[in-house]
């Protein structure tokens, strides 16, 4: 049987090459491709109807939007609006955000669990085509339900997944969704511990691990030339582990190194500033934490995810020949 792999497109690519990533991915066998919203660069939404409008069979997933910013009607009628487009092709996957950004556009995460149980409860709900009433802290509605007039009325084969970092979220993951986005930038072995917090939340209803499906988010800079390849991860390691907390945390760097880098960049980081804080990144942490490097290495590295837990890596492609990458773990 092929191998489960998928693809991870951010903001490093004119958003017309994705497109033809997504195709090329499709050609070559990838299961999915999945579309980040992170800061405050590049809607999900859009990519993601424009990819399942250009292929066939690919699945189309968000990897991840948040759950703060998009009222929960919205929230579904979106998700239906591209299962239209792409019927039983399109994920949900969805996180809780993250500070500062959060904080510097006037969001106040408060009780970020029981938002995230409101709002993956009434979801999936209303994509079941349920008329709701529900009354939370976070979520209000009162006898809603997704109003087809022309189209398909039946539930909707939307899989929700969380992209789940800290204890606490990943095993509610494990009780509520269809699976988990797990993180990148972390070591093969910090899977250990999330697969343990999958499977008990999975027992509160009543399911085994087995089905929750854990695809993994991992960053991969393939080149033929080893050192351009760790040279161009570094770059993005610079930036993620001064920028988002929860990453540097569950990648095991010191918080030493992180205060460095921190000292360096700012919000938003300059180019400038990412190239004088880079060296600070060691390269035995770019291997531990990342598939990068020549294409033998980069299998190598993704087979270590793989074996600790990871159903289908999603591969982020950081820099360089994303063709080569696509090539590289080709299926078809």
């Amino acid at each position: 049987m092929p191998e489960r792999v998928a693809l991870y497109l951010q903001d490093a690519h004119d958003l017309r090459d994705g497109l033809e990533y997504a195709r090329y991915a499709e050609q070559r066998g990838f299961e999915a491709v999945w579309q980040a919203e992170s800061r405050l660069v590049r809607d999900a939404i859009v990519p993601m109807a424009a990819y399942a409008a250009v292929t066939q069979r690919i699945k189309v997933g968000s990897g991840v939007i948040n759950n703060w910013t998009r009222n929960i009607g919205l929230l579904a009628a979106t998700f239906l609006t591209l299962d239209d487009l792409a019927p039983n092709r399109i994920i949900c996957g969805i996180g809780a955000w993250w500070d500062p950004l959060a904080h510097n556009v006037g969001i106040e995460r408060k009780k970020p669990l029981v938002a995230m149980r409101e709002t993956v409860t009434v979801l999936r709900r209303l994509l079941a085509m349920e008329r709701v009433t529900f009354h939370g802290e976070f979520i209000h509605v009162e006898g809603i339900e997704l109003d087809v007039v022309h189209g398909r009325r039946e539930p909707r084969n939307v899989p929700v997944f969380i992209g789940a970092t800290g204890d606490q979220m990943m095993e509610m993951t494990g009780e509520l969704c269809d699976g988990v986005v797990l993180n990148y930038c972390v070591p093969p072995e910090y899977n250990h511990k999330a697969l343990e917090l999958l499977e008990q939340g999975a027992r509160k209803s009543g399911r085994s691990l087995d089905a929750i499906d854990r695809p993994q988010l991992v960053v991969c800079s393939v080149d033929r030339d080893h050192d351009k390849a760790i040279d161009t991860t570094r770059s993005l390691l610079t930036q993620y582990l001064a920028q988002q907390p929860h990453i540097a945390k569950a990648s095991g760097v010191s918080p030493e190194v992180v205060a460095s880098i921190q000292a360096i960049l700012g919000w938003p980081a300059t180019h400038e500033q990412i190239e004088r804080a880079k060296h600070l990144v060691p390269d035995d942490l770019i291997g531990r934490i990342t598939a990068s490097g020549t294409p033998d290495e980069a299998r190598a590295k993704v087979a270590e995810y793989r074996k600790n837990g990871c159903t289908c890596p999603i591969l982020y492609p950081v820099g360089g020949d994303v063709r080569l990458l696509i090539d590289t773990f080709a299926q078809a």
